[in-house]
């Protein structure tokens, strides 16, 4: 197969081990091809613009725990053989990096920490091996827990989405916002805080654009919205947002809920996100997750105004589907759940593995549950997934 003939496969992480399966949309499988490890659990992956360089970001930290392993790796992906390889050395970054994406001009590799919140951006050297950091001339803005990092289509600014953190008994709530920074030859310099509320209230974790209107959909994890707002030159993003819509079938949750990863169809015409429970509850000294709303909002979008409607929420029949991908045809979507969970059902408590979930989309956007693959985690978790084109 040549560079020209674009191919599409289904990249999943399960702790430090990438793997790549072949996609077969008309019989909604994929097929496992190769792996490769990297030095620590794999926490993000995204494509250089050429398709021909993968980058991926991995440290042995976590929620709660700081690690002393962090890094970013270049890795090419044969088009044949499918067989993942480490190219050149690793980038070793300061502390545990949660997403990683490259310019739309595919020269900087940008990283968000999220504890501490921090951005740094690398040099792509023109074999696709990872360079020099970028020194900033300026102080950044990065928030509190930083989720991800985005340039826009425009490749004039970058968005930097953090999420805030939730109330606890002894500490109050930290706020959420979008840190929209100008980007030039890689520096970064502030422009705005996009802070609904001051950002309290406000818990956004992911973004993806309109491919060809100047909307911005944004997954608000902590209270379960979507957002959409109007990429604006001042500013990056308008103050205000033109839309906020419920994401769940129920909005008034008796369980933890919290948003997830979101993608905009390739026609623009759909967008999607994933609903997110996973929380344990202790019954005669047994915990066992118990309900909640695991699925795929699925909203349409108007394509004159840029409203969103929700128009479903497909199950996935797993626990916690925390990142999916859509094949560029629009006809094939997979999730991934991220861990197995002992589930209380009428028969008692079973255990759910992590599972890849292939949903079928139809012409109206709908999602139709195909095929589900069991995944062994063993003492990991299949944190990352995402649809990769070679």
């Amino acid at each position: 197969m040549s560079r020209n003939e674009a191919k599409t496969v289904y990249c999943a992480s399960v702790g430090p081990e990438l793997a790549l399966h072949d996609i077969d949309v008309d019989g909604a499988a994929l097929i496992k091809r190769g792996a490769v490890t990297l030095p620590a659990n794999i926490q993000y992956v995204w494509p250089h613009p050429s398709r021909r360089t993968l980058y991926a970001v991995s440290s042995n930290g976590g929620p709660q725990v700081v690690g002393d392993t962090h890094r970013a790796n270049a890795l090419t992906i044969d088009p044949v053989t499918g067989a993942l390889q480490i190219h050149g050395a690793p980038a070793a970054l300061p502390s545990r990096p949660i997403h990683c994406s490259v310019d739309a001009g595919g020269q900087y590799l940008l990283i968000a920490y999220n504890n501490p919140s921090n951005i740094t951006v690398h040099r792509l050297n023109a074999d696709g091996t990872i360079g020099a950091e970028v020194t900033q001339p300026h102080k950044l803005d990065a928030g509190i827990y930083a989720h991800q990092i985005l340039a826009t289509p425009a490749n004039d600014a970058v968005l930097l989405v953090t999420r805030g953190n939730d109330a606890k008994p002894d500490k109050p709530e930290d706020p959420g916002a979008i840190k929209t920074f100008g980007f030039d030859n890689g520096a970064l310099a502030g422009l705005a805080s996009i802070a609904p509320g001051s950002g309290l209230g406000f818990g956004p974790r992911h973004l993806d654009f309109h491919p060809t209107k100047p909307w911005v959909f944004v997954s608000i994890e902590r209270q379960n919205k979507l957002y959409v707002y109007e990429l604006d030159a001042p500013t990056g993003l308008a103050r205000a947002p033109m839309f906020v819509k419920d994401t769940l079938a129920d909005p008034n949750p008796k369980v933890r809920q919290a948003a997830g990863a979101i993608h905009v169809h390739p026609s623009g015409k759909f967008v999607y996100l994933t609903n997110r429970a996973s929380d344990l509850v202790d019954v005669n000294g047994t915990k066992a997750f118990t309900g909640g709303e695991n699925n795929v909002a699925v909203f349409a979008i108007d394509q004159a105004s840029g409203e969103p409607t929700l128009i479903q929420n497909a199950d996935g029949h797993a626990v916690e589907l925390r990142t999916f991908g859509i094949e560029p045809g629009g006809r094939m979507l997979v999730a991934a759940s991220i861990k197995p969970v002992p589930v209380r059902g009428a028969g008692g408590i079973k255990t759910v593995p992590a599972k890849l979930c292939v949903f079928h989309v139809g012409s109206d956007g709908k999602l139709e549950l195909k095929r589900q693959y069991d995944v062994d985690t063993g003492t990991y978790q299949q944190f990352w997934s995402g649809m990769v084109t070679l």
